[in-house]
């Protein structure tokens, strides 16, 4: 049995866990951080979320997945898989885990955003080494704390 491949990033952000969470799960402040993309869903349980935005001209899709559970301002878990990317068959046990946690302390809301288990998924390695040469989390982190902090 392989080991788990999961990435996680953890930012402290001065900004109560209610204004954190705004920033996860309404479209207009998504956007303003995910590559333009606006996440879509009725944030429930078992319910789909997408990310779409418009590149080069053409509306599309740019991650989907499904709400896993959601605890407003403490956790929210949701599966994703790029469904523009030809080497990754569309199958469920190809998607991802997002798990985001909420810790608040004083005002300060503690983010920690985990991604994977890549060592279950197709291509799995190249995909874990591909979002940890990207940081992770890190650049989105930041930005998140930069809208929340404004």
């Amino acid at each position: 049995m392989s080991q788990p491949l999961v990435v996680t990033n953890t930012i402290t952000i001065n900004a109560p866990a209610a204004k954190v969470w705004d920033a996860l799960t309404n479209p207009e402040q998504t956007k303003k951080y995910m590559f333009g993309c606006e996440a879509l869903s009725d944030w429930k349980p078992g319910s789909p979320l997408i990310w779409k935005g418009t590149f080069n001209g053409v509306e599309m899709i740019a991650v989907k997945g499904n709400i896993i559970s959601i605890d407003p301002c403490r956790s929210l878990v949701y599966t994703v898989i790029d469904p523009n990317n030809p080497a990754i068959p569309d199958l469920p046990e190809n998607y991802l885990t997002i798990t985001c946690n909420f810790t608040e302390k004083d005002g300060h809301t503690t983010l920690e955003a985990s991604q994977g288990d890549y060592s279950t998924v197709a291509d799995g390695a190249n995909r874990y080494k591909h979002t940890v040469d990207g940081g992770g989390w890190d650049p989105i982190l930041v930005q998140i704390k930069a809208l929340c902090e404004s």
